[in-house]
């Protein structure tokens, strides 16, 4: 577990990391100087003839040369009070830089996950869950920082307060360092002998029906229809009560688990006092108070360090799965958005399709194969054929998001490549059959990935214009500043498609790419939709644009049509 927390946190953290360390050994020093501060009190509490017999408290006494007992005491207490309240502020500020430490790390962390999940790019985003990679990305890199890095610090900070006060208890007494490890260490073994292996195992099933249930509860809004129209809401509901009932049933027994250290370390403190009482039988009456006062104040401190560090313990073995999750992903260097270019890739003449062949990592034949072609500007083409033939593979390939197995895409005599995929995405449109629409303004859908500020209003109007939408934006209330719901949940299925066309020409883009972007509508709403395809193509000739169909009447406009088989 060690080297696995060592490997995630990124190297840049690690400096500062220890400067955090420096800080959680100041505060223990703090601590225990504010315990220490409060010997003289107790000195005085249990026997006032310690202000002239104890060598420290009467050379205090006559250095400042007090004449009255009541003052010295009042003093001494005044300046306990003070001392103990400076080192509570200097505490507070030394726990902020290690809780900014902390939370400036979720964010690296969490930011990096994000990243980096996206630049794996759409064939391990299709091969995953998108509920479980929110999860890992908003709740698991917290789980991280907050329930094992966390606890760590509280375990270091804890148990070097524990030395300290061990350390200086066995200096004064001998019997009270003895009664004190008769006390605690008997404690810690039961505890962890019955907590080790059950923590361990809550945490992992606690993680897969966390994970279950987040799962459960997106697909079940994500699918109303569907889920309602077939009854399937019974079926989801049941997975989500099974893995409610598993959370609650070991969050129940993690929390019965987590009351254990104050149990034990109190029965522990019971015994240790009932055994200096018996120990302490023919000692002098002074000596036995301050013998017991010690041992007391001491144990009573010791007593939330044990348990504090039972604690963190047992957080930090139920949390440790979130170590394996993110060390899966390589973060020592903070992650960048892979290409983030605004340029755009030269097209003048056209797109060679040469020798072109695809095949998923997980499959042992090609989707496509030695498929050879070329789009010259300016060109409808239409692409059709049967199911499975590989079309929305092949436009995949043409975007830039996959890359090929074997040939190659040129775009005015240039490879296609990692290098020069943003910049040639920058450079294209693309409309899908179910068109990407964020729970935002119709607005803030054209210009996708645009900033409020930034937004070319006259370009937006054109755009609406050429893709047939002014009718409908100039129907709603707030205009193109109406919200549009989730997924476009609020308006119909052409309009969708409408949107994604003006999004593709807000953009200005010289390759406009529609993948069965009629396919999901009515026909009524299709040929409207193709009829405004067709009149983009007359109305630029330099326009290129790449259709797939199912219907050979959907690519009437086209000038050419290439067939998968």
């Amino acid at each position: 577990m060690k080297k696995g927390i060592l490997r995630i946190i990124p190297r840049s953290f690690r400096a500062k990391g220890c400067m955090v360390t420096v800080t959680i050994l100041l505060r223990t020093v703090l601590n225990f100087m504010g315990l220490a501060a409060l010997l003289p009190v107790l000195y005085l509490i249990l026997d006032s003839e310690n202000i002239h017999s104890n060598s420290y408290l009467s050379a205090l006494y006559n250095h400042f040369g007090f004449t009255s007992d009541t003052s010295f005491v009042v003093s001494i207490a005044l300046a306990v009070v003070v001392f103990i309240a400076v080192k509570c502020l200097l505490n507070l500020f030394l726990y902020r830089f290690e809780r900014d430490y902390i939370y400036s790390l979720y964010r690296y962390l969490s930011r990096n996950l994000y990243i980096d999940y996206f630049n794996r790019g759409l064939s391990f985003i299709k091969s995953s869950n998108s509920a479980e990679l929110s999860r890992n990305v908003n709740v698991v890199c917290y789980t991280f920082v907050a329930g094992v890095l966390r606890p760590i610090a509280v375990i270091f900070s804890e148990a070097m307060l524990f030395v300290l006060l061990f350390a200086s208890i066995a200096i004064y007494s001998p019997i009270a360092a003895v009664l004190t490890i008769v006390i605690f260490i008997p404690a810690v073994w039961i505890y962890s002998t019955i907590v080790r292996q059950r923590v361990n195992r809550y945490g992992s099933i606690e993680n897969e029906a966390q994970r279950q249930k987040f799962r459960d509860t997106v697909e079940t809004y994500r699918g109303y229809a569907d889920i309602e129209i077939n009854n399937a809401f019974g079926r989801m509901l049941a997975s989500f009560d099974t893995n409610t009932d598993t959370m609650v049933s070991v969050g129940a027994k993690h929390a019965t688990v987590s009351t254990l250290p104050q149990m034990l370390t109190e029965i522990g403190l019971a015994a240790g006092m009932a055994l200096l009482v018996s120990l302490s039988v023919g000692l002098e009456s002074g000596q036995m108070k301050i013998l017991f006062g010690i041992f007391a104040v001491a144990a009573l401190r010791l007593m939330p360090s044990i348990r504090a560090i039972m604690s963190a313990w047992t957080s930090l073995r139920y949390n440790r799965y979130a170590i394996d999750i993110i060390s899966e992903v390589g973060i020592d260097s903070p992650a960048e958005v892979e290409n983030s270019t605004t340029e755009r890739l030269n097209f003048s003449h056209s797109i060679e399709v040469n020798n072109l062949s695809f095949r998923f990592e997980d499959s042992s034949s090609d989707v496509i194969s030695a498929l050879s072609f070329t789009i010259h500007k300016g060109e409808k083409i239409g692409i059709n054929g049967r199911s499975g033939a590989g079309k929305t593979t092949l436009f995949n390939l043409l975007l830039g998001l996959y890359t090929p197995t074997n040939g190659t895409i040129t775009i005015d005599g240039e490879p296609l490549s990692a290098e020069n995929r943003r910049k040639w995405q920058n450079s294209i449109g693309y409309v899908s059959q179910s068109v990407f629409l964020t729970d935002s303004t119709l607005l803030s859908n054209i210009a996708l990935g645009c900033r409020q500020e930034s937004i070319d209003m006259e370009r937006v109007e054109r755009a609406i214009k050429a893709a047939s939408l002014d009718e409908f934006v100039n129907s709603l209330p707030n205009g193109v500043n109406t919200r549009i719901g989730e997924c476009g949940a609020l308006i119909s299925g052409g309009q969708r498609q409408r949107i994604g066309i003006a999004r593709a020409l807000y953009k200005g883009a010289d390759v406009l790419f529609f993948d069965e972007a009629t396919s999901a509508l009515d026909s009524q709403t299709e040929q409207s939709i193709n009829d405004a395809i067709a009149s983009l193509a007359q109305s630029n000739k330099s326009l290129t644009i790449v259709v797939i169909a199912h219907r050979d009447s959907s690519l009437t406009y086209c000038d050419r049509i290439i067939t998968l088989k």
